[in-house]
């Protein structure tokens, strides 16, 4: 992209597209964490296992944003997107006609590799922004992107209960090639000039990550909270659906949607950043998450309180993950431009590891110990972040 074009602000109608656009795709990652359940019933998964599902969607997307993101330092920026959507959209109905367990996780983790396209359309967002309106820019962006996170839950839900779990891959599908022909389309051309080799470019990551402090701190408390929020959202439909509440899929889809209230502290995170007060905003953000699982583990009472005490948890939960992710973002996005898609990939590729682990010892704890046991596991990772915070 010339000079001369960067400095043209990117128009209104071009945010709009980007922030849906993420939504989208990053909601690819969700659809099957309510759908555990039904999933694993109908590909014979084991339950202790059942967590692999989001895990290894999750390990593709973290694999996809150390080893593909950064081409975006590399390659022309709209084809790469282009061929990635193009492959998710392959993953996505392979998943939707399956019913072998190992063909199903083999579809979740190509549908977490191809699903970095939105980290290729963030950094996309900041080079079309003028630098002055960035942070505005990759704030609504991400606002997109936490909408689409927090999203995908209820959808998959209501569809899971009016058609079948199958459905919401189906649809998926083609709306991700809709998109993928969308973004061709209206997304103007933008060949980078690192001047590096691909193999350069991925020696040059270590080399960032040694560097830059501040992309290790920012990435360590988003593990931590990314963790916890991971452990929840795997676990709670399994809690939700069982003896103690016995609520349908469309009850689950209508917690899920109150949770969706958390993503109403990513703007006032991203205001607060603004105004250089990132490292209280990171304190509370970090509190937040360890409030959300104290409150369950503290109040125990009747059905019908717990699972308010549960809704206020999700809420919780969501703000504080919001806060953290946009607070972190903006620090990133600080940096300089030329690094900007190897600094992104990494930022994510770390905090979606703590993701990972989340997902993978929240279908454990549950299955070994109970709701109980996710909750003390779960809060162990805010309280983690706020020792590292502690040294800062």
């Amino acid at each position: 992209m010339s000079q001369s074009h960067a400095q043209q602000d990117i128009s209104p109608g071009m945010v709009w597209l980007f922030a849906i656009a993420t939504g989208l795709i990053v909601a690819n990652l969700y659809y099957a964490q309510t759908l555990i359940g039904p999933i694993s019933r109908a590909t014979g998964l084991d339950p202790g296992a059942a967590g692999l599902i989001v895990t290894l969607t999750q390990i593709g997307y973290c694999l996809g944003l150390l080893f593909i993101v950064p081409l975006g330092d590399l390659l022309e920026n709209r084809r790469l997107i282009f061929i990635a959507l193009l492959t998710t959209a392959v993953a996505l109905l392979a998943a939707s006609f399956t019913r072998s367990a190992p063909l199903f996780l083999l579809a979740a983790f190509c549908i977490g590799l191809g699903s970095v396209a939105a980290q290729i359309v963030v950094p996309f967002a900041a080079h079309m922004a003028r630098p002055e309106k960035r942070g505005q820019t990759v704030g609504k962006v991400m606002s997109g992107l936490l909408m689409g996170i927090m999203l995908a839950r209820p959808v998959s839900s209501l569809v899971a209960d009016a058609l079948s779990w199958h459905a919401i891959f189906v649809i998926s599908a083609v709306g991700t090639t809709a998109l993928a022909f969308l973004l061709r389309a209206r997304l103007p051309q933008r060949q980078p000039d690192s001047g590096l080799h691909y193999f350069a470019l991925l020696g040059s990551m270590w080399q960032l990550l040694k560097t830059t402090p501040i992309l290790r701190r920012r990435a360590a408390y988003q593990a931590c909270m990314f963790g916890a929020f991971s452990l929840f959202w795997t676990c709670v439909s399994l809690e939700l659906t069982g003896p103690r509440f016995e609520l349908s899929q469309t009850g689950v889809a209508i917690f899920a949607l109150v949770g969706v209230a958390g993503a109403i502290a990513s703007p006032i995170a991203g205001r607060r950043a603004d105004q250089g007060k990132s490292r209280s905003t990171t304190a509370i953000a970090l509190s937040l998450g360890a409030l959300a699982f104290a409150m369950p583990l503290l109040i125990h009472s009747s059905r019908l309180v717990d699972l308010g005490v549960l809704v206020l948890t999700s809420i919780v939960l969501d703000m504080g993950v919001s806060a953290n992710l946009v607070t972190g973002q903006r620090a990133i996005f600080a940096l300089p431009a030329e690094i900007r898609s190897r600094l992104n990939g990494l930022y994510m590729a770390l905090f979606f590891m703590g993701g990972a682990l989340g997902s993978s010892l929240g279908g454990w704890m549950f299955a070994a110990h109970g709701w109980s046991g996710v909750l003390w596991a779960g809060l162990a990772f805010p309280l983690t972040a706020l020792c590292v915070f502690a040294t800062e």
